[in-house]
C-alpha cells in the first residue's frame, strides 16, 4: 500500500477525496474511504454551570496542560497520538505528530 502524499490534497473536500481514492486502489479501498471523526485537543478543564454561564468574551478558561506539553490526537474519540502545535501556511494552525499511541483493539 503506498503512503498517502498530504501534499496533493487541497482545500477542495471532492479534489481531496479524488486523490485519497487514487492512492489506495484495491481491495482494502472500501475501508479507505470512511470518515472518521479528527479532534486535537490543547487542553481540559471542568467547572460548575454557574460558572459557565458567567463566561463571558474575554474571558481565560485555565487549562490543565501546560504551554510546553504535547496536544493529543484523537480519532472517533479514542487517544491515537501525541504532537506539538505548529504554524503552516497561510497562519493556520497544524499538528506535527510526536508520538504515536498505541493500543489494543477491541472488538465488541
Amino acid at each position: 500500500m503506498p503512503p498517502l502524499n498530504l501534499d496533493m490534497l487541497d482545500d477542495d473536500p471532492k479534489q481531496a477525496e479524488k486523490s485519497v481514492d487514487k492512492a489506495y486502489d484495491g481491495p482494502m479501498n472500501a475501508i479507505y474511504n470512511v470518515p472518521v471523526d479528527v479532534q486535537v485537543v490543547l487542553g481540559r478543564t471542568s467547572m460548575l454551570v454557574a460558572q459557565l454561564l458567567k463566561l463571558g468574551r474575554g474571558a481565560v478558561l485555565e487549562l490543565e496542560r501546560k504551554v510546553d506539553e504535547p496536544v493529543e490526537v484523537l480519532v472517533n474519540h479514542r487517544l491515537v497520538a501525541r504532537g506539538e502545535v505548529v504554524i503552516v501556511e497561510d497562519q493556520r494552525l497544524g499538528v506535527t505528530l510526536t508520538e504515536i499511541v498505541r493500543t489494543e483493539l477491541e472488538i465488541d
